[in-house]
């Protein structure tokens, strides 16, 4: 009788973990339908629809031109990376500036499979055959990484829910529990300028 009953509390804890297991955090990417100040509503770029609870006191950003010109030595980057399966170059597919605060260092990224986000600083950029070659140390190791014409690029500016318009792009981080997502934080485009990530 004990060990059923030490069974069964182990299986109501387990019963009673279960919806903070589910829990998820997960990045949207897409175009905006509506906002109606509480539930933003994106048209994704995989085709999906979906309806993001937005807090009040949600972050949001803006984005802003950034360009090549503007990486200097001792910068901090952000660099989504991938393996350009011609040659096995590693390619930036979009970058941003961190601030100081950011944790260096080099983690699995959902932009594209296989893609890779490198937060480090700019050691040095050369002039590379196809683009430019950007080192960039993560203090743990250093990549090279090829910036090509069609590497994406912006930088965050400060924003506000009325910058959550209809037809504006966005990436939205949300943590999502069963079938609700709330976002955590949202950039948005402005001026034709795209959040990169």
């Amino acid at each position: 009788m004990v060990v059923s009953r030490a069974f069964a509390g182990l299986v109501l804890l387990g019963l009673a973990a279960t919806p903070g297991l589910a829990q998820q955090n997960k990045n949207i990417r897409g175009t905006i339908e509506a906002f109606d100040g509480s539930t933003l509503r994106v048209n994704t770029y995989e085709g999906d629809k979906v309806s993001i609870a937005t807090p009040a006191d949600l972050r949001v950003a803006t984005s802003k031109p950034f360009s090549l010109t503007d990486v200097k030595p001792g910068m901090k980057l952000g660099v989504t990376t991938i393996k350009r399966p011609s040659d096995g170059a590693t390619i930036a597919l979009e970058i941003h500036p961190l601030s100081a605060t950011t944790r260096e260092g080099v983690s699995p990224h959902d932009l594209k499979p296989g893609s890779t986000m490198n937060n480090g600083f700019v050691e040095a950029t050369v002039s590379a055959n196809g683009g430019t070659e950007l080192t960039l140390d993560y203090k743990s190791g250093v990549v090279k990484v090829l910036i090509v014409p069609e590497t994406a690029m912006a930088q965050s500016a400060p924003g506000a829910l009325a910058d959550l318009k209809a037809g504006e792009a966005v990436f939205v981080a949300v943590t999502q529990d069963g079938e609700k997502m709330t976002a955590t934080r949202a950039q948005v485009s402005k001026d034709g300028v795209k959040p990169p990530m």
